[in-house]
């Protein structure tokens, strides 16, 4: 008859058992050190890099708000000032910081992706690949919405309150200053470059069965009011960049409630094959 253990008792555990589970976890750890140094290590190099080239960035970024000061104006005389010594060379060390990660991303990505490949099995690697492209592709195309969409019409708004002086009349004259348009041009291409991923993580998570394609149907209306409140909180409080994010991000979620549909018919016809 075997001698059961009282239920205040605990097996013994081995010191060659410890120091064998522990040795897979230090290694782990190393891998992941090595992980991030490169990573940062890419991102500290492509931000140096894109710091030489900081002053034509910052002037392809101004484009948009130029064009429309000359619509509004009629002539090229758009000025853009800064009130601190070096606020412009901050503005420039910020600019290259933000045009590096969009630079250095493949390398970021292919690190993350390097340090769990090793845990996923062969299928499960080639599920995830689609989903780690298509995240910097829908960045960058939630970036171009708002160069090519969103800042024409918010420069042509906020010029529109310029008014020419004369008799009994004040002028009122716009001066941006260069760091705050900086900020509102990153906050407006961050705020939509994450929220164009929701076809990613809506995809990821359909294909770890945690939602499904039914469920987000039915979630339509409180998907509408959630991305309402965060158009509210990401974006400047106008009602024109609110609606010109609400739009375009319902659209990519009722293109996610497709994807994940196609995702579970696959699924059930493999099923059905095997």
């Amino acid at each position: 008859m075997t001698k059961q253990l009282k239920s205040d008792e605990q097996p013994e555990i081995s010191d060659e058992s410890m120091e064998t589970s522990r040795a897979p976890l230090l290694d782990h750890l190393k891998e992941l050190r090595t992980r991030l140094i490169w990573a940062m290590a890419g991102l500290a190099g492509a931000t140096l890099l894109c710091f030489f080239f900081a002053d034509p960035l910052y002037n392809i970024l101004v484009r948009p708000l130029y064009n429309e000061a000359v619509l509004v104006r009629g002539q090229a005389d758009l000025e853009l000032i800064y009130t601190a010594p070096l606020e412009f060379f901050f503005v420039q060390l910020k600019l290259a910081m933000f045009a590096g990660l969009f630079v250095a991303f493949p390398l970021i990505a292919w690190q993350c992706y390097a340090f769990i490949a090793p845990g996923l099995y062969k299928n499960e690697k080639h599920a995830f690949l689609p989903f780690l492209i298509a995240a910097p592709i829908l960045f960058t195309v939630g970036a171009a919405f708002v160069y090519f969409g969103m800042l024409p019409l918010l420069s042509r708004f906020a010029l529109g309150f310029e008014q020419e002086g004369g008799e009994g009349i004040a002028a009122i004259v716009p001066q941006i200053k260069v760091s705050e348009y900086l900020s509102l041009v990153m906050a407006l291409m961050i705020a939509f470059g994450l929220s164009f991923q929701l076809p990613v993580v809506l995809g990821l998570l359909g294909k770890a069965g945690i939602v499904g394609s039914a469920t987000l149907r039915k979630g339509r209306k409180y998907a509408l009011v959630g991305i309402l409140g965060a158009s509210a909180i990401f974006t400047p409080p106008d009602v024109i960049s609110q609606i010109m994010l609400t739009v375009p991000v319902y659209g990519l979620y009722e293109i996610s409630i497709w994807i994940v549909a196609m995702m579970e018919k696959k699924a059930a016809e493999e099923e059905a094959a095997a």
